[in-house]
């Protein structure tokens, strides 16, 4: 089984591999990184991250129907025993109905098996109050927490969930009160999950620490005075999530260092 899970949005590969993604991915001790929002085909993730798989890394990737949004992969250091693509296919192994099919070929879900142990990448829509991206958030909730909910087994759900739980997780919350990502319905559904048996093993090992924050907008001087959030989380359920031992955010020593506006979240397992 995988023992450091790491994942990371990395805001389109083509351009993460021509900042520093590729030396990252070169230097990592991680067996298994979740990425998301590749915003790329099949064709080109693979041609993307040419290098690394010369070195050894296994791709599985989800490419996106709607051409320069989502995408979702998963870099393993072997192959995977079994993989599953979109929330269609995933519903049917998860024994429950299989839902409306919007999000099938959305590039929004993947999920992979290494000796009994699941690890699925989610990117999560992010949503803009008052519009039409929120209606798809809020559809794509309605149909991956009833997945989430159906699973048993040792399962790590990774990935950029686009929402901040908790005053902890965003460093401006009182002027985010209203905004998508730390809304109260949002933040419930959280709560839901976490009700049912997942954990947040981030939170877990950081009980107390206002974030680690994990993304930083490029505006301003978000990355300098660390006014982040808190939204890349690893959700694990069965004896795996009590395995958790470390966890670190992988933040770029300067701005100009970053080859994405997230930084890797990297668990160590027992």
């Amino acid at each position: 089984m995988p023992t450091i899970i790491s994942t990371v949005n990395v805001n389109g590969v083509r351009a993460a591999t021509g900042k520093g993604m590729l030396a990252w991915l070169a230097a990592t001790e991680a067996d298994v990184v979740c990425l998301q929002e590749t915003r790329a085909t099949d064709e080109q993730t693979t041609k993307a991250l040419a290098p690394a798989l010369a070195d050894g890394w296994w791709l599985t990737h989800a490419e996106p129907e709607a051409k320069g949004r989502a995408g979702v992969g998963i870099l393993s250091r072997r192959e995977p025993d079994s993989v599953r693509i979109g929330l269609g296919q995933s519903r049917e192994f998860g024994g429950i109905e299989r839902g409306s099919g919007e999000f099938d070929a959305s590039g929004r879900y993947l999920e992979a098996d290494f000796d009994g142990v699941t690890v699925a990448s989610v990117y999560v829509p992010s949503g803009e109050v008052g519009t039409p991206r929120q209606d798809e958030k809020y559809r794509f909730m309605g149909e991956f927490g009833p997945y989430l909910k159906s699973r048993t087994g040792e399962f790590v759900v990774c990935g950029d969930w686009n929402i901040a739980h908790t005053e902890l997780d965003l460093k401006n919350w009182r002027g985010n009160m209203k905004s998508a990502g730390f809304l109260p319905q949002e933040r419930a559904w959280i709560d839901e999950l976490l009700d049912a048996g997942y954990r947040d093993v981030v939170r877990e090992l950081h009980p107390d620490e206002a974030g680690p924050y994990s993304w930083w907008s490029y505006r301003g001087r978000a990355f300098d005075n660390d006014a982040g959030w808190r939204i890349d989380y690893q959700m694990a359920r069965g004896e795996i999530a009590s395995r958790a031992k470390q966890a670190v955010v992988e933040r770029a020593d300067s701005y100009d260092q970053r080859w994405s506006d997230h930084a890797p979240v990297a668990v160590q397992y027992r």
